[in-house]
């Protein structure tokens, strides 16, 4: 792809757009840890909100889709849309404990919920396997998808794409801090949603493509191999059993729940966790993750898919982009590659708002991965186990060095990984199973430290017992693993609640009078404490169990019914359409109510 001077222009203008307001920073963010890693607990609920899509909205998420979209139908995308039922869970129910609970990490919050040595092992194990291993694994997915989308557009070679994002991310990271990381996070969500809607319509507009109706036309009657029909928002369950279970029926009934997966972890955690505890109330961490999953999930899907639906007709196999970009790495070559395809018949200056769309992306993503894994290594491994008595500065400079430590390492792992779905099924395999636990553990004082270890040794031994099973010929099918791994994962933890040691009482008692947990789970640890009848109920009304149910239908309700209603309205159905936007209307009523409730 040739870029033209305007082009350039806007390419450069708006990667300075972006980064340039977070130099501004630097300073403040270097001050102490609180600053670098959380911001001084002080940001918007409309700042954080944004900045969690924005992290969200990586430069793999396109090119996931479109493998999606090109393997199995705009139905595949199910496998993330379930995970609408953890983040609005995440809203409702966890927001505001998260917020209570006063850490500076999520990790920290394992010795302040459990007691013993068994806190402070579990505590320091995550801080390097998530913070360094699993986010290694994600970092590297990311990178995996820039140096295709550059190898594609540009001819340029996965070491030379690392090289130029790691020089622009590793600087910003460890000079501004979590602060320069929502600045920027705020520019970017804004340019890269201009970039993908520009990507879209001028695929569907292409000759071949024949506008909207051209492409519902084309690909109404096409079907792909194993029964797939491209349009259909649900799968058949007819015609191909076996994805409707792995794309819809396993998400939707276990998957949710069962599975950590960053951005939409059971219960909240990771970089959203960290949005929350830098939310300067309780009110703002509600409504910043409530911003994020409405946007996360309704603004951002539709352009990718028509993408991916377009590249169907211009490069129905894969053998045509081979064709059509024989300069491209074979070992890059994949149906993820479908999407940065695509961008070739961008017009000139499109062609530069998409680059510097593409270096948003990735780097909105890569920031907070490296300021948040810097955060485990440092306040919850570095800091707690090796170096318990150092300064705020040289906290904040070995934070510095762990950010480019991690980008390193996972630049090294970008030569391992082949496409972005294969990445996606093993981040869902290495966490399936411990999802309930994280759920439970906010309401029910029996789940102990012991049972996250546990958990965490189940699933990684379960993973690594079918990769071996899989390098002997013997495949299951990744839903079949999946559910595998959390029957397993969840009963050794459930016996692990009962017979394993128990938490501390004094330690249950602080952490219930700190974060007022409710419901019966609590009970005993209640009566324990001796909390007075009228402060409990305080709680128990600010909390209101039955209205933020209500709000969690709700707000999923108004997500799938909104993302649909604009679907249809894409594919022409303006029936469909208008009776799904009544029920975004009615929902999204119910919706506003209860959030004023329970702000109020």
């Amino acid at each position: 792809m040739t870029l033209h001077a305007i082009d350039w222009i806007i390419a450069v203008a708006s990667v300075l757009i972006c980064f340039l307001p977070a130099l501004a920073f630097g300073k403040r963010s270097g001050a102490n840890t609180s600053e670098f890693f959380a911001s001084g607990r002080s940001v918007p609920w409309w700042l954080a909100g944004i900045s969690m899509v924005a992290t969200t909205f990586s430069s793999d998420t396109p090119n996931l889709v479109a493998n999606f979209v090109r393997t199995q139908g705009v139905a595949g995308n199910w496998q993330w849309w379930a995970f609408t039922l953890t983040g609005v869970a995440t809203v409702f129910f966890y927001a505001r404990l998260w917020r209570r609970s006063g850490v500076l990490t999520d990790l920290e919050f394992y010795e302040v919920r459990y007691s013993g040595k068994a806190a402070g092992a579990v505590r320091g194990f995550r801080a390097v396997y998530l913070g360094l291993l699993f986010n290694m694994m994600i970092m590297a997915t990311v990178n995996l998808a820039a140096c295709k989308i550059a190898n594609v557009l540009f001819g340029l070679s996965r070491w030379q794409t690392l090289l130029g994002v790691g020089l622009l991310n590793v600087v910003f990271a460890t000079h501004s801090g979590l602060w320069g990381v929502l600045v920027i996070d705020m520019f970017q969500f804004f340019i890269k949603m201009t970039a993908v809607i520009a990507a879209a319509y001028f695929a569907v507009e292409l000759p071949q493509v024949g506008g909207l109706s051209g492409l519902v036309e084309k690909l109404s009657h096409r079907v792909g191999p194993g029964g797939v029909h491209y349009l259909n928002m649900l799968p058949d369950f007819t015609s191909n059993w076996d994805l409707a279970v792995a794309v819809f029926i396993v998400p939707l009934t276990v998957q949710w729940w069962a599975v950590w997966y960053p951005g939409a972890e059971p219960g909240g955690g990771s970089y959203i966790a960290q949005r929350m505890l830098a939310s300067k109330s309780e009110k703002d961490a509600l409504g910043g993750t409530l911003f994020f999953n409405l946007a996360h999930y309704v603004l951002r899907p539709w352009p990718w898919i028509l993408v991916g639906l377009a590249s169907l007709i211009v490069y129905p196999e894969l053998s045509d982009i081979s064709k059509a970009f024989p300069h491209v790495d074979p070992s890059l070559v994949g149906h993820d590659i479908a999407f940065p395809a695509m961008l070739k018949f961008l017009p000139a200056g499109f062609i530069g708002l998409m680059v510097g769309g593409l270096v948003a992306a990735n780097s909105s993503t890569i920031l907070t991965h490296l300021n948040w894994g810097a955060s485990y290594l440092v306040h919850d491994f570095y800091r707690r186990f090796l170096k318990p008595e150092e300064s705020e500065k040289h906290y904040v400079m070995a934070g510095r060095w762990a950010t480019v430590l991690l980008f390193v390492l996972s630049s090294a792992l970008v030569f391992v990984l082949e496409t972005a779905q294969d990445s996606f099924n093993i981040i869902l395999q290495i966490g399936a199973g411990t999802g309930l636990l994280y759920l439970l553990r906010w309401y029910w004082w029996r789940i102990t430290a012991w049972c996250e270890i546990v958990a965490m040794c189940g699933s990684f031994a379960v993973a690594v017992a079918l990769f071996v099973a899989r390098k002997n010929g013997i495949i299951l099918g990744t839903h079949r693993e999946l559910l595998l791994t959390v029957a397993f994962t969840t009963v050794c933890w459930v016996i692990t609640a009962f017979v394993g040691p128990q938490t501390e009482r004094t330690k249950l008692i602080q952490f219930y009078q700190k974060v007022h947990p409710i419901g019966p789970g609590w009970n005993r640890i209640r009566d324990a404490a001796g909390i007075p009848a009228a402060e409990a109920a305080r709680f128990a009304q600010q909390d209101n169990i039955p209205l933020a149910m209500l709000g969690w239908v709700a707000g999923v309700s108004v997500i799938w019914s909104s993302l649909f209603t604009v679907g249809n309205f894409l594919y022409g159905r303006t029936g469909y359409a208008m009776a799904l936007g009544g029920v975004f209307v009615l929902s999204g009523s119910t919706l506003i109510g209860v959030v004023r409730r329970l702000w109020r």
